[in-house]
């Protein structure tokens, strides 16, 4: 199997991440009005499509990895399942003893949960051995406008959604699409910085 490069895992993944915003935007809303149980079921499971696409990339990369990466994927997947076994965990026994209501809608947040927590462990493993995920220069985009991206794709769902999302909810989406912009901005700056920096370094 042909390993992919940095670049063409993330623009593919990239683009199944914005086929899937577009139908969250533009076609989600139709599943409130589809008059059957098979369209509302067929219109609510689209969405998963690119998501399978993306795992499948995700597990094209580690297969085409060397020992190493792979050791690095196999930790952050442990930490992603400890994560998410723990808050469900957490969440059930606050249910069931009447402390928070938990509803069918909060399994939507486990499958980005998951991903958050394998790529922050995976990315602490890497830094362990001296090493980051992935080359800067073969990447796609650079880390800021990554977060950037991240941030205003979210913010954008948290707009579209504001008259259906309860407050909770929609504070969580307004807080996520915040926090990844506020942290891209940053990173833009430390980027901008060094390139300033090395620029006049050439110039000496």
């Amino acid at each position: 199997m042909t390993k992919l490069s940095q670049k063409q895992y993330e623009w593919r993944v990239l683009i199944a991440m914005g086929m899937y915003t577009a139908y969250m935007l533009l076609a989600w809303p139709l599943v409130r009005v589809a008059s059957s149980v098979a369209a509302k079921g067929m219109l609510a499971l689209v969405p998963v499509v690119p998501m399978i696409y993306v795992i499948a990339m995700l597990a094209r990369r580690i297969r085409a990895s060397d020992e190493l990466e792979r050791y690095t994927h196999l930790i952050g997947l442990g930490i992603a399942t400890a994560v998410v076994g723990v808050l469900s965990l957490v969440g059930g026994f606050l249910s069931i003893a009447g402390v928070m209501k938990v509803d069918g809608s909060v399994l939507i947040w486990v499958f980005p949960v998951l991903m958050l927590s394998y790529g922050l462990g995976r990315w602490r493993v890497a830094r362990s051995y001296g090493g980051s995920l992935s080359c800067e220069s073969d990447s796609a985009l650079p880390k800021y406008a990554r977060f950037l991206l991240a941030g205003a794709v979210v913010l954008l769902l948290a707009w579209f959604s504001r008259s259906s999302l309860d407050d909770m909810r929609l504070g969580v989406l307004w807080g996520a699409g915040g926090s990844f912009l506020a942290f891209g901005a940053v990173l833009g700056v430390v980027h901008w910085r060094r390139g300033s920096r090395g620029g006049a370094r050439d110039g000496d």
